[in-house]
């Protein structure tokens, strides 16, 4: 980052502008505007926010962004990539400790929202249940009558003659 913040740092004094002016016009302080041509990246709590102001310093002096910032992010990859995983994993660590040391509150504890279940298993079987009920009414109601008049005449007659003595 050193060698990008030099290379800008160059460029505005190549323009002929001075660190007030380019601070003024970028809406930075000349404090943030040393950082970056100094290279100091510690100095900014985001590294995100950083790449916007080195892509607003970029264009401003008059050099492509995209260069710039490809750059920039070659340094941070670089940067990243040196981290070891013990340090992360310690990184991690410490950050469970401070997230159990904050005093918790009942109106301050972030509850996570259980997923009921019952309404995914009650709703299709309550369906299920409706459309045999349907399907029973309708079956009843779609019957022929049993046609048994004409057939209890007759099995009258035989049954009464039958037993006639």
């Amino acid at each position: 980052m050193k060698e990008l913040g030099e290379y800008l740092k160059h460029t505005r004094i190549d323009n002929g502008v001075s660190m007030e002016e380019a601070a003024e016009d970028l809406e930075l302080s000349t404090s943030q505007l040393e950082n970056i041509e100094s290279g100091n990246v510690r100095a900014f709590k985001d590294v995100y926010g950083l790449k916007q102001y080195v892509r607003r310093y970029a264009k401003y002096l008059g050099l492509d962004p995209e260069k710039v910032v490809d750059e920039f992010n070659g340094f941070l990859f670089e940067h990243t990539s040196k981290i070891s995983l013990d340090d992360i994993k310690e990184a991690q660590r410490k950050l469970e400790e401070k997230e159990q040391k904050k005093i918790k509150s009942p109106y301050t504890i972030v509850r996570k929202k259980k997923m009921h279940i019952w309404p995914f298993v009650f709703i299709p079987v309550a369906i299920l249940l409706l459309f045999i009920i349907i399907y029973f009414i309708i079956s009843s109601i779609n019957k022929a009558p049993v046609v048994d008049t004409e057939l209890t005449a007759e099995v009258r007659k035989e049954f009464s003659n039958e037993f006639t003595y």
